[in-house]
């Protein structure tokens, strides 16, 4: 990774960071735990995990494969905030840690974060826009930090953990 521009290895640091204090809020649940309401949303960890992991991995193959005919897919993207009967939590982070290193491997490869990027058509946007490729990312990264929140808090009303005293206790803090 040493390689890379500077600014695509910062992006790429952050995006870590922040899948970093994600994943601190379903550390130690079971799949039960992670199918959970805790809130009045219809929101639960493990549909988190399994939204950010679609998300990202939707947003990257936007950049690869620049489909100037796509249309966003509402009943698909809804579907990515459940996590299904069978589904595991331990599934669900495997395929999110792939995904992670299939950004790594994408944005390693970029000639040029300039690129252009078509997004799909939307109802809330229905002429065709163009972000550069380090928008997309930057969008990934925006995406995830904004469901962190949630999981933050599903977790806290799950069971009283949160991510700010795991990362203090994990720095060797006592509470």
């Amino acid at each position: 990774m040493s390689d890379i521009s500077s600014e695509r290895a910062d992006i790429l640091a952050l995006l870590d960071d922040q899948r970093h204090n994600f994943l601190i809020t379903v550390r130690g649940l079971d799949d039960e735990q992670a199918r959970t309401r805790s809130t009045v949303s219809d929101l639960t960890l493990g549909g988190l995990v399994k939204h950010v992991t679609h998300t990202e991995r939707d947003w990257v193959r936007k950049i690869v494969e620049r489909d100037e005919t796509a249309e966003f897919d509402m009943e698909t993207a809804m579907a990515t905030y459940s996590m299904a009967d069978g589904e595991t939590l331990a599934g669900l982070l495997a395929d999110y840690r792939a995904t992670a290193e299939e950004t790594a491997r994408v944005v390693g490869e970029l000639d040029d974060l300039d690129l252009l990027v078509p997004l799909p058509t939307a109802p809330w946007a229905p002429e065709r826009e163009w972000w550069t490729a380090r928008r997309v990312l930057l969008h990934v990264l925006r995406e995830t930090s904004h469901h962190s929140g949630h999981a933050d808090i599903i977790r806290e009303s799950l069971d009283g953990a949160n991510t700010t005293m795991q990362m203090g206790a994990d720095a060797g803090m006592e509470f």
